[in-house]
């Protein structure tokens, strides 16, 4: 009796290989040296919740109560439908709440491929970072991503509907970051710029629905997440006091490269194609609309990206190192105006929504 397997393209379909090229680390110091770590790591392992049990998989969700016609996105697509010569010119609020439940999906879906990266970034730290406090504390993020991309997935499939792939340009930034050979260059990306990225798309969606499963969804993985960030400050300032200034000037030049891509993934272009229309015909209208708007939908989130990112970066070390080398090119993109804000490791401390929920007996 012989088994078939998979042609190529079945195996590309659901699965993709990466090369990991940097060295698993052993270590035979297990002594706890690195207190503001095991304190980290003991709130994750007081804060660890079950998806099956701790969310309310009962409630219904109809996706299109999720669709909010004011939002700043579909304000301006309706502005677009009425544009003479727009591909979308024939819509009206069923097109637009269609328009909505897909962006919506695509949204999601993002937040679930991008959660599967960091589980698998996470991992790589607990085998490359040579000290044992933060092998730890990378084990139990492996373990909160692994279920944050668990409720996603089971949100999507249960509540909304068939998920998008992965965004290209997510898919490329963490891929790069798995395949680098520099343990630190892991920590930078997924703790300090996506876990950043993703702290501030929870925190818009959060605010915008009211959906109760998905909204206690999101208080809890942003309490997870929140933690991440605060990992990753702890552990690279320590590390970047040694570096050489050719070493730090890498790493802001590799932030420089990564904020760009962030704001390049705030577009769906995706969703486009599951509604019938070229997306680069609709695009220029797109452009023109917020023009003549003068906004932009994606302002608020990138400004609370950003609001997360500069002073995080700025307590590593890397915003004035070689002679203000990254300060003077964000200042150029006008995001020195968040350098002052509140970085992520004191939000932890107030971020634990399951505690809270727990002390409050879940209401």
């Amino acid at each position: 009796m012989t088994t078939q397997l998979p042609d190529r393209a079945e195996i590309d379909a659901t699965c993709k290989v990466i090369e990991d090229h940097c060295p698993s680390i052993y270590t035979w110091q297990y002594q706890r040296t690195r207190p503001q770590l095991v304190t980290l790591y003991d709130k994750a392992a007081h804060s660890q919740w079950v998806g099956a049990t701790d969310l309310d998989w009962s409630i219904d969700v109809d996706p299109e109560s999720l669709v909010d016609l004011e939002s700043p996105n579909l304000r301006l697509m309706r502005e677009v439908t009425k544009m003479p010569g727009s591909p979308i010119a024939s819509w009206g609020d069923a097109e637009l709440v269609q328009l909505g439940m897909e962006m919506f999906a695509a949204l999601l879906s993002q937040f679930m491929h991008g959660e599967q990266g960091a589980m698998m970034t996470a991992a790589k730290i607990v085998d490359s970072v040579p000290w044992i406090d933060a092998k730890y504390y990378a084990a139990t993020q492996t373990m909160d991503e692994a279920r944050h991309t668990e409720v996603f997935a089971r949100y999507i499939e249960e509540k909304v509907g068939e998920a998008y792939p992965m965004n290209p340009n997510l898919e490329a930034q963490i891929t790069g970051l798995l395949e680098d050979s520099r343990w630190d260059i892991a920590y930078l990306g997924m703790q300090i710029v996506i876990e950043s990225l993703a702290l501030a798309a929870f925190g818009d969606m959060a605010r915008r629905i009211e959906e109760p499963l998905l909204k206690r969804l999101l208080r809890y993985v942003m309490a997870d997440e929140a933690r991440h960030v605060a990992f990753g400050i702890l552990s690279l300032g320590e590390y970047y006091e040694h570096l050489s200034a050719a070493e730090l000037k890498d790493r802001q030049d590799f932030l420089l490269e990564h904020t760009v891509h962030a704001r390049a993934r705030s577009t769906t272009p995706e969703v486009w194609d599951r509604m019938g229309v070229p997306v680069g015909a609709v695009v220029p209208y797109i452009m023109e609309a917020a023009a003549a708007l003068e906004s932009s939908p994606f302002q608020n989130f990138q400004n609370g990206f950003f609001a997360k990112l500069v002073p995080n970066v700025r307590r590593l070390g890397l915003l004035d190192a070689n002679d203000g080398y990254l300060r003077e090119r964000w200042g150029a993109a006008g995001l020195l105006e968040f350098e002052f804000a509140a970085d992520t490791s004191a939000d932890y401390a107030t971020y634990d929504a399951v505690a809270a929920d727990r002390s409050a007996g879940g209401d």
